[in-house]
């Protein structure tokens, strides 16, 4: 059984990921993070036409990347990368829709949320590489992990198709929580600063009890993003570029779908199948590889299938406006 699981985990692709190859990634995160943060350095609200520009700006960087990836290391990669891309990039419409709940939950001025999203992503992307790491680490010393991880999502599959409208308020509440017991929490702004001082004391604003929130959010979601993406890559160097790329588009994808959560009725059953697809794909990867490219196909039939039905059912049943 080992030799099989071997075998099985061999069509993966296996890449020596020079020191300088991490540290261009890295390099390449971080400017296009700065050049965000430079164009949204004043606080305003954004339209729909700048996040829709946005968005189109972060997808095509993805897939400019992955191009780079077929260059440099093959069809395969190149496959693997962008199944990766759009698991995560599909599971984090989901995430989307909470931000939005938690954002309106806690009253949080639409001029400040770019901010918060900013941060909230930068410490997310520290959360999936060390997620990324551990989880690699952890396949390639004990093949067995993978049964554990595909169980579990098959599990959080079928959850999400069990979505709730009001997931995410006990995560906020969790959060706070959190926060005040490290200091004080205030209502009041001071700008767009994650503390004030009040009477001497070091206070924080909505927008810091916002962003612990985020982060507290993410971690919920890293753990059901990060073994799905495992699922079609072994390989870190692809997980962790794949996963960057997507999240760092979320931002734009938050101010262009926030209000559409009606419009995609069907979206957590596409979600919550993608997610049972890859849990049974690595579960049985022990003993049976599929194609990457056919892995890839299934999940964009899954989204495009949620889209189809729910803009079907939107036809017969309009959304209020």
């Amino acid at each position: 059984m080992l030799f099989a699981a071997e075998s099985s985990r061999d069509n993966l692709v296996d890449l020596d990921i020079s020191v300088p190859a991490w540290i261009i990634l890295g390099v390449l995160v971080m400017i296009l993070l700065g050049i965000d943060l430079w164009r949204h350095r004043d606080d305003h609200e954004p339209t729909a036409k700048q996040a829709l520009n946005e968005s189109l700006f972060w997808i095509g960087c993805g897939l400019a990347f992955s191009v780079g990836v077929a260059i440099v290391y093959g069809s395969e990669a190149f496959g693997e990368y962008i199944s990766g891309y759009l698991i995560e990039k599909s599971l984090s419409i989901d995430n989307v829709f909470v931000w939005a709940l938690l954002f309106s939950t806690m009253k949080i001025p639409l001029k400040y949320q770019h901010r918060v999203l900013f941060w909230g992503i930068f410490g997310a992307l520290v959360l999936r590489a060390i997620f990324i790491l551990a989880g690699t680490a952890l396949i390639s010393r004990f093949t067995g992990v993978l049964v554990f991880f595909g169980v579990f999502l098959i599990y959080t599959g079928i959850k999400v198709i069990r979505h709730k409208d009001n997931e995410g308020e006990s995560t906020s509440t969790a959060g706070l929580g959190l926060l005040r017991k490290i200091m004080p929490v205030t209502e009041e702004y001071d700008g767009h600063n994650f503390t004030k001082m009040i009477n001497g004391k070091k206070a924080a604003t909505p927008l810091l009890a916002a962003l612990v929130v985020i982060e507290f959010t993410d971690v919920i979601f890293a753990v059901d993003s990060v073994p799905a993406v495992l699922a079609v890559s072994n390989e870190p160097y692809l997980v962790f570029a794949s996963n960057a790329f997507a999240i760092m588009g979320l931002r734009a994808m938050y101010f262009l779908l926030a209000d559409a959560k009606e419009r995609f009725h069907y979206l957590s059953h596409g979600l919550g199948a993608i997610l049972i697809f890859v849990g049974l794909k690595m579960t049985f990867s022990l003993w049976f590889h599929l194609n990457t490219f056919i892995s890839l196909g299934i999940i964009v039939l899954f989204v495009v299938l949620a889209i189809v039905f729910s803009e079907y059912k939107n036809r017969q049943e309009p959304v209020a406006v």
